[in-house]
């Protein structure tokens, strides 16, 4: 039941960052429109149209907007599991495709590492329908003593 009860913490801290509730504007504007299609202890699967607003001069899925989305999908993974939000250590991120305005993408987030204080996520952002790789993000977080609670985040950019 506890681990059903952190699930739905994790879940409501991404919709709350995306909605603009805990997040900064820039936060807000990268996630906007994110559906979360499953989610499960270390695991979530989200489906997101990229927005007119997110987008390069080529009219292309932006990289940073992109990396933020990537960032905060991988934390809410762990928040998952942990019940805490934790630190980025180590973030790194392969760009394979591009997506344009208006496209359907899938963001998958799996926790699969723990190693005392840190954690390991990958995430993979592919094509909705063909399931070509856009990208695919790595990424280790660690927390402190006392774990942060969601509210104490601010934003990374």
């Amino acid at each position: 039941m506890e681990e059903d009860a952190i699930l739905q913490k994790s879940l409501k801290w991404l919709r709350d960052l995306s909605k603009g509730n805990i997040s900064h504007e820039l936060e807000a504007l990268t996630l906007e429109g994110l559906q979360i299609v499953h989610a499960q202890k270390g695991s979530i699967h989200c489906n997101f149209v990229v927005p007119t607003r997110a987008s390069d001069p080529d009219g292309n899925w932006h990289v940073g907007a992109m990396a933020t989305l990537i960032d905060d999908v991988a934390a809410t993974a762990i928040y998952s599991v942990v019940d805490h939000v934790k630190l980025s250590l180590d973030f790194s991120i392969s760009f394979y495709s591009t997506a344009k305005i208006q496209e359907e993408v899938e963001i998958e987030a799996k926790v699969i590492g723990e190693k005392g204080r840190l954690t390991q996520v990958v995430v993979e952002v592919t094509r909705k329908g063909n399931r070509e790789l856009i990208a695919l993000g790595k990424q280790w977080m660690a927390s402190d003593k006392k774990g942060m609670k969601p509210s104490q985040v601010s934003s990374k950019l």
